[in-house]
C-alpha cells in the first residue's frame, strides 16, 4: 500500500499532526528518521530545511501516493523553496498547523505555503482543538485507499 508522505520544517507540528490523525493525545516526540506508520510516512524536519536531504525526500516520494506539505501558522518565513511541490512525482496538498495558537497568522501561512505549493488544496488544522483534523484525514485517505 502506498502512503502519504508528510514534509515540514522542524517544529512545524508534523508528528503532532500524525498523532491527531490517529486519534492519539499523548505528546509527540521529535522525528529522528523516516517513520512509517500505517498509511503515513513522517519525515524529520531537517529533510525539508536542508537541500542535502532533498534527494532522500525525492526517493521516498516514490513510495507515496501523495505529499502533504505542513506549514506552522506561527512561522514568519517559508522553509520550502518556491515551487517545491512540483518536484515530486505525486500530487501534493498542504496543511497549516497551529491555527488557534495566539501568535498564529493563518493568512500569512497560506501565502507562504502557496509559494511552494502553487496548486493543491490547503487545509487548516489544530491538533490542540482537533479542528480540521477529520477533514484532512478523509482527504489523505482518498490518496491511499482510492489509488
Amino acid at each position: 500500500m502506498k502512503k502519504v508522505m508528510i514534509i515540514g520544517a522542524v517544529g512545524a507540528g508534523k508528528s503532532t499532526l500524525v498523532k491527531a490523525l490517529f486519534g492519539e493525545r499523548q505528546p509527540a516526540t521529535k522525528t529522528q528518521s523516516l517513520e512509517y506508520r500505517d498509511w503515513l510516512i513522517d519525515t524529520p524536519g531537517e529533510y525539508s530545511e536542508n537541500p542535502l536531504y532533498y534527494r532522500s525526500l525525492m526517493a521516498t516520494s516514490f513510495e507515496a501516493s501523495a505529499i502533504l506539505l505542513v506549514h506552522d501558522a506561527t512561522r514568519t518565513r517559508n522553509y520550502f523553496p518556491p515551487g517545491f511541490s512540483n518536484g515530486f512525482p505525486v500530487p501534493a496538498i498542504g496543511a497549516v498547523t497551529k491555527i488557534d495558537h495566539p501568535k498564529a497568522d493563518v493568512e500569512r501561512a497560506v501565502l507562504l505555503l502557496r509559494q511552494s505549493l502553487p496548486d493543491g488544496d490547503i487545509y487548516m488544522t489544530s491538533a490542540a482543538s482537533n479542528q480540521g483534523i477529520e477533514v484532512l484525514k478523509q482527504k489523505l485517505q482518498t490518496f491511499v485507499f482510492n489509488v
